[in-house]
């Protein structure tokens, strides 16, 4: 017999693992029901070992006969717990467990040994104490180590059988049921494909020996007065993983008094770490990472996630999810879809690239602005210091143009808009499968506390009025006295931080002016004749400078700002704070990007009527295009920032930091101890934002690969480097240098998909005004369609540089006769790009009706390239559905089967009589009488550990649990 409960979704497949039918009888006749633990060796090898699990006695043994002849077992040998889908422990005694070696460290709470104020210690301990007979009250198990001379110290705490199943009840936690086994329904064609797809991606694979792919289990929301429809086995710590032990004992935490006076709100492990009563709490690492450790879930996942000998392999999202929780698994799982998604994105950027370098030479336009035999005099760059100079000067510079504004420029902007649609509705599909694999289609959020912050800042407040849902009486800022004021003040810092991004671009376009006129009176070819290129390149690296100055600015004011604005709760804190780094951050990295894109040289005038800036005469675009300059501008910025601050400083600065705090401790003996929960505390705390700067970081990036993607095709490839190093990076951060994140659940990826789909609308129409008005697509599309001679682009330098008298110049504007080289003292005309009349007509230096052309053809673009790629991706997001058809089908037979398994699991109850009813109130209260009430109150004697020897009593709860 067999089970199957696993999906295929659009990018990975889940193998399903069989049962044995051991009297070829079915579950229902024997009522016994066959399970599958794999162990896997040293080597590789893997074998089953089958346990037939009779509802009756509650009795197992091994099918030997029935198996193939078991090989020896190694040590470090790996067993995966087939309930929790955790590495199993079994040997108790190791430094995971409490003093007696068999119940488990759900979470460890420390605080300082050493304080100046003695009143304030005394205070302290008065709530330390207090909150911990609470927890004891509640049913959890405190161990202290304590040890003199150390300047910390901890409490390890374990949740008993009766917290873990009381509070899975309160939370409806989803927990596996028994399975029926049905047939495995037959594979169809797509699932035959998928399955030949997956052979040829084997070498992307993880090794299922060492990383076995997940069984999808039927699960059912907990309910402690039907726990016989759960398949909980003997072993009652295996029912739950490590993971929703830590989340249960998180909860109690968070919600614990600590008052003695039974103040209001004087409650929560985060209301003592704000006050210092504790330094930190959170859950152990389950061992050690390096090679020398047994094996064990972190080993595993930094062998085959966070190792860089893995960095093509594809991510264990299973086990991450396992471990970290479902909140960091989506995260990972984002981030491992968008860099597959970049690989399409980085292949057709790197062939226009290629396109544009193949096609340089045989270029009409490259050809003739090279040809210096065309002799076109150009007009001074620069006021008075500033000679005439040939069009052939800038050579490279417009083959560095040709580079990347090219025939394929528009071709990739198209595609790029359409791919950020796919990418956003296969990520939903995608999203979709993980949810129904992970259980959290149904999820529902827990009704958040007040921030222990906002309690502590409003604990004199004397207004109060009961919550909305909850009822309690919570004290709260009036809405016109204070909150009005409050947010009108912030939003007003907020305009002048923008003000101030949008001044440093303006300091930085008076560099420009005034260093490219400097390097314009130097009498030196090489200089002159490359000042633009300089200017440019030295104006970005400052500018990225001035980029980092002002993020670190921009971080703590917006934090303070949000501080202020006293948040209730935490979402409401952390949403706020994405509002704000998002919009400051967006304003700070592109706000130079838009300047030279759509402002810079777009208002120069013409040499008679020069327009100037605070008396100095603005820049203008070489070759009459800023699409290079916008190029080297992004590039710089770019690159830059991934390379020094998502490599060098989350790399090696954790990694000088970890060196430095060594050195640091080299004489501390006590506070080196090798114990697991001293290691974890020194290890790095993520902080109450958790995963909002990984987030942040990927937005700003996404924003480079989508808003400009037309004036810098490279950058999918870029940022495809940069995701390859930096989820390894973070893999390695989550798994070796920070604290071990309580396992926090979450359905999506949150406000953040909000900001990538804003983002793919927002590019489509800077990309359009890019090809339109920022790159030359347009004028040579008019120019060869209705004003060349042959139909190609021969003769376009010519046909866009407009004549200029040079006895037409203002006194100010003249080249002064010293710069004049003799080669141009017979220049009469002088030119510059421009569609304007020449001097012999009777409308000299008005527009001509060419360039209202070109800019009626620039519009029109604009609105039918929207207006297309709006309505195509519109039609593409209409057509994908968001769920695929298959794992919808799989969804809803999921739902029957589990629905069906409980049916026949209460019409087998019912069938079987009172023998294996829940047991009467007299039973019950016998066995209470002979435990001491210790089921009721929540110790956990020795019904926790099942090595050790069992009295009566004990069997006898644990058959009341069952």
């Amino acid at each position: 017999m067999s089970t199957n409960g696993g999906h295929i979704s659009d990018t990975q497949s889940l193998v399903t693992s069989s049962t044995v039918d051991v009297n070829s009888r079915t579950a229902m006749e024997s009522r016994s029901e066959t399970r599958v633990m794999f162990r896997q060796h040293e080597n590789g090898s893997m074998y089953n070992i089958a346990v037939d699990q009779d509802l009756d006695n509650y009795e197992t043994k091994e099918l030997t006969d029935l198996l193939d002849p078991p090989r020896s077992i190694h040590d470090g040998e790996v067993v995966l717990n087939e309930y929790t889908g955790d590495i199993q422990d079994f040997e108790r005694g190791s430094q995971v467990f409490l003093e007696d070696g068999c119940r488990r460290i759900d979470y460890i709470m420390v605080w300082s040994s050493k304080s100046n104020d003695r009143r304030k210690e005394e205070e302290r301990e008065r709530k330390r104490k207090r909150f911990e007979d609470n927890l004891r009250q509640e049913g959890l198990i405190l161990e202290e180590d304590i040890m003199d001379g150390r300047s910390f110290q901890f409490m390890k705490v374990h949740a008993t059988w009766e917290v873990l199943t009381r509070y899975a009840d309160t939370l409806k936690i989803r927990m596996p049921i028994k399975e029926i086994p049905r047939d495995v329904s037959a594979l169809s064609l797509w699932d035959l494909m998928t399955v030949q797809l997956e052979r040829l991606l084997n070498p992307f694979q993880l090794d299922p020996h060492k990383v076995p792919s997940p069984k999808k289990k039927y699960t059912w929301p907990f309910d402690r007065n039907k726990m016989y429809l759960y398949n909980i086995p003997e072993n009652r710590d295996d029912f739950m993983s490590n993971a929703t032990r830590s989340r249960i004992v998180d909860y109690v935490l968070r919600r614990k008094e600590f008052s003695d006076e039974g103040r209001q709100f004087s409650f929560g492990i985060r209301r003592l770490i704000a006050d210092g009563t504790y330094l930190a709490a959170y859950p152990l690492h389950e061992g050690g990472w390096k090679k020398k450790c047994k094996m064990n879930m972190r080993r595993l996942l930094y062998d085959n996630w966070a190792s860089w000998r893995v960095w093509y392999k594809v991510q264990p999202l299973h086990y991450i999810r396992i471990y970290f929780g479902e909140k960091i698994g989506l995260y990972f799982a984002w981030l491992g879809y968008y860099t597959y998604a970049l690989i399409p994105a980085s292949v057709i950027g790197f062939l226009v690239f290629i396109f544009g370098l193949v096609t340089i030479n045989s270029d009409p336009i490259s050809v003739e602005s090279c040809d210096p035999s065309n002799n076109y005099t150009m007009c001074p760059l620069c006021n008075g210091r500033c000679g005439y100079w040939d069009y052939d000067q800038i050579c490279m510079h417009v083959k560095a143009t040709h580079t990347f504004d090219n025939a394929a420029t528009v071709f990739f902007a198209v595609f790029m808009s359409l791919w950020g649609t796919f990418y956003l509705e296969f990520w939903k599909r995608e999203q979709a499968g993980i949810q129904s694999l992970w259980d959290l289609r149904n999820f529902e959020e827990e009704e958040e506390p007040p921030r222990p912050e906002y309690l502590a800042r409003l604990a004199n407040c004397p207004k109060s009025k009961p919550h909305k849902v909850t009822g309690a009486m919570e004290p709260y800022y009036p809405f016109w006295g204070r909150q009005v004021p409050v947010y009108l003040t912030s939003s007003a810092i907020m305009l002048f931080l923008v003000l101030a991004a949008v001044a440093a671009v303006i300091g930085i376009v008076f560099y420009r002016i005034s260093v490219l006129a400097a390097l314009y009176m130097i009498d030196d070819p090489l200089v002159y004749r490359n000042a633009t290129l300089v200017v440019s390149a030295t104006a970005a690296c400052i500018n990225l400078v001035v980029i980092f100055l002002l993020n670190f600015v921009y971080t703590r004011i917006a934090t303070c700002l949000t501080d202020w604005e006293c948040l209730r709760t935490q979402s409401e804190h952390d949403n706020s704070l994405t509002f704000k780094f998002y919009i400051l951050q967006f304003i700070n990295y592109y706000s130079s990007l838009f300047y030279i894109a759509f402002f810079k040289g777009r208002f120069a005038g013409e040499p008679a009527h020069y327009v100037t800036f605070f008396g100095a005469r603005q820049e203008e675009c070489q070759g009459g295009s800023c699409l290079t300059e916008l190029c080297i501008q992004l590039a710089i910025i770019f690159v830059g920032k991934q390379l020094i601050q998502n490599n060098v400083v989350d790399i090696l600065v954790p990694q000088i930091k970890k060196v430095f705090d060594t050195l640091c401790t080299r004489n501390k003996e006590h506070d080196r101890s090798n114990l697991p929960w001293v290691k974890d505390y020194r290890l790095e705390d993520m902080g109450p934002t958790g995963l909002f700067n990984e987030y942040l970081e990927m937005m700003i990036q996404f924003g480079f690969v989508t808003l400009f993607v037309a004036a810098f095709p490279l950058a999918p490839f870029f940022a495809l480097l940069n995701n390859i190093i930096e989820l390894r990076s973070d893999a390695d951060k989550f798994v070796t240098q920070y604290r071990r994140r309580m396992a926090a659940r979450a359905q999506d990826i949150g406000i953040w998909y909000d900001i990538l789909h804003g983002l793919t609308r927002f590019a489509v129409l800077t990309n359009g005004l890019i090809i339109a008005f920022t790159s030359s697509f347009i004028q040579r599309a008019v120019y060869r369609f209705a004003y060349s001679q042959d139909g190609t682009l021969n003769g376009f330098v010519n046909n866009s540089l407009a004549y200029f008298n040079i006895s037409d110049f203002p006194p100010d504007v003249r080249p002064y006769e010293s710069e004049i080289k003799p080669q141009y003292n017979a220049t009469e005309f002088c030119r510059y790009p421009d569609y304007r009349e020449p001097p012999w007509s009777p409308d000299k230096y008005k527009y001509t009706s060419q360039h209202w052309h070109v800019v009626a053809a620039q519009f029109i673009f604009l609105v039918v390239f929207e207006n297309l790629v709006v309505v195509t991706t519109s039609i593409i997001a209409y057509i994908i559905p968001d769920v695929p058809r298959k794992l919808n089908e799989q969804m809803r037979q999921e739902a029957v089967i589990t629905n069906n398994i409980i049916l026949e699991t209460e019409l087998l109850r019912y069938k079987e009589g009172s023998k294996d009813a829940t047991l009467g109130e007299n039973a019950l209260g016998n066995i209470r009488s002979r435990t001491g009430n210790q089921y009721d109150s929540g110790g956990s004697g020795d019904g926790d550990c099942t090595h050790v020897s069992k009295s009566d009593s004990c069997k006898d709860v644990e058959e009341v649990a069952v």
